[in-house]
């Protein structure tokens, strides 16, 4: 594969507050169609390179999904690989002999192979290993939720890290819910890197985070010191998102985005919701953006209750189809125990279309006062779900309000143009800090040659050209 080459040409235009930057950002995982780390890349280097910007995004698989465009060319993917442990269709593989390349490989496959979770502490090594082959150009680094050890040792360039909300939720949601004792053991293997994540965040200089709950998380459930964590909100992609009235609605139709089995998504209780719903209501249906389980709670809740034809699972569908079906629902509902932010209720909201959606975490600085922007209802609890979305199907003129309510809220708080912005407020800090701690006489000078003799596995491609 082509060796990296460092980030060159000139940006699309001479960013407002400065020189443009050179930012390397990192993501062990990128898929932008499952899952929160993906969009947030995708959407923030676009957005960074659109105020002037330079950034290369350096991932492993499932590798990140980039814009393009001719307003895009100072934005690449680097791909470096793991041995993709978990991929489709035969998750838990044990790699051929040949697949081995050193030892951080080793190391990958022995973590699995006794339980635990090994992406973020082995993708932090291959990123230090790469970066400092390349040392001298970036002008910063930042980490999206990685919190490997190998982020500790020096990067040839100052630290920033997102963490959109401890995994220590997700560990504690799912423990709770295990029906028994070999389950909850073989989380808290799978949990393991956890305690990894916390040692590396005590000792980061600037964490960012997506809400003012996961900052409050952060501070007690990681230890990281206060003055160090900042809340940047991240947002919808207001241009897709956006309402259509030539998109029919669907009478009934509910759309939730969820993973079926992951408790904190809270999808069972939202089941549970429906079938009492269709009681009074019975055209409601359920259309879930995300894989369906053939087996698990939620399985055993739509057999239960006789929903096999109300309940419908899609994923792996395009963001045109995915606005289109927001669009044609009656309600966007987000059911979630807990989360960090919820892209899925401000991407609902910006399409005009009604929420309604739990208390849990952050939600609530996303989706506004209930009666307001959304109807509000707590987590977990399937009898207020049912009653909200009664009232708000039996209620044209509640959803008329609320849906264009929620879009304004979103336009006045919640874009990716304002996060970027806000995100590079925080690298120019970092930068500067740095600079302060620099020796005087140094500087920044010429990035040098890309080492080509480093034994690097990356490909480097160039996002937003015709190349």
């Amino acid at each position: 594969m082509r060796q990296p080459a460092a980030l060159t040409g000139t940006p699309a235009a001479a960013p407002p507050d400065g020189h443009p930057l050179r930012i390397a950002l990192l993501t062990y995982k990128g898929n932008p169609f499952c899952g929160g780390q993906g969009v947030y890349v995708r959407h923030l280097s676009r957005e960074l390179v659109r105020l002037g910007h330079r950034v290369e995004v350096i991932g492993s698989q499932p590798y990140p999904v980039l814009d393009e465009g001719e307003d895009l060319a100072g934005l690449r993917l680097t791909e470096l690989p793991s041995l993709d442990l978990y991929r489709q269709p035969d998750p838990f593989r044990t790699p051929g002999r040949g697949e081995y390349r050193d030892w951080i490989d080793a190391l990958e496959v022995a973590t699995m192979w006794t339980g635990g979770f090994p992406e973020p502490l082995t993708f932090s090594l291959r990123a230090r290993r790469h970066l400092r082959a390349r040392r001298g150009e970036f002008d910063v680094v930042h980490d999206n939720q990685t919190l490997g050890y190998g982020q500790l040792g020096g990067l040839g360039a100052p630290l920033v890290t997102t963490i959109h909300h401890p995994v220590t939720v997700d560990r504690r949601l799912e423990l709770d819910a295990a029906p028994h004792w070999r389950r909850r053991a073989s989380l808290r293997r799978w949990y393991a890197f956890t305690r990894m994540q916390k040692r590396v965040a005590r000792r980061l200089p600037s964490v960012l985070t997506v809400s003012g709950t996961s900052r409050g998380e952060i501070v007690d459930q990681l230890g990281v010191r206060p003055d160090r964590v900042h809340v940047v909100h991240i947002g919808a992609d207001t241009e897709l998102f956006a309402p259509d009235p030539s998109v029919a609605e669907v009478p009934g139709r509910i759309v939730t985005t969820s993973s079926a089995d992951v408790p904190l998504k809270g999808l069972v209780h939202l089941v549970e919701a429906l079938a009492k719903l269709r009681t009074e209501h019975p055209s409601a249906h359920l259309v879930v953006v995300g894989r369906r389980a053939e087996d698990g709670p939620v399985a055993r809740a739509i057999e239960r209750y006789g929903l096999e034809g109300a309940v419908e699972f899609v994923k792996g569908i395009s963001d045109t189809e995915l606005v289109d079906l927001v669009r044609s629902a009656r309600i966007a509902c987000v059911p979630s125990l807990y989360e960090g932010f919820s892209l899925p209720a401000a991407e609902a909201m910006a399409t005009g279309t009604p929420l309604v959606a739990t208390t849990g975490g952050a939600i609530p600085e996303v989706a506004g006062t209930d009666g307001e922007t959304c109807l509000a209802v707590p987590p977990g609890d399937a009898g207020a779900l049912a009653a909200a979305l009664g009232r708000l199907l039996g209620d044209p003129e509640l959803r008329a309000r609320l849906g264009a309510a929620g879009r304004a809220r979103v336009l006045a708080r919640f874009t990716w143009a304002q996060a970027a912005k806000g995100t590079v407020e925080h690298y120019r800090e970092a930068v500067a800090r740095a600079s302060a701690a620099r020796p005087t006489g140094t500087g920044r000078g010429p990035a040098p040659a890309a080492d080509t003799g480093s034994g690097r596995t990356a490909a480097t491609h160039v996002v937003g050209s015709n190349h």
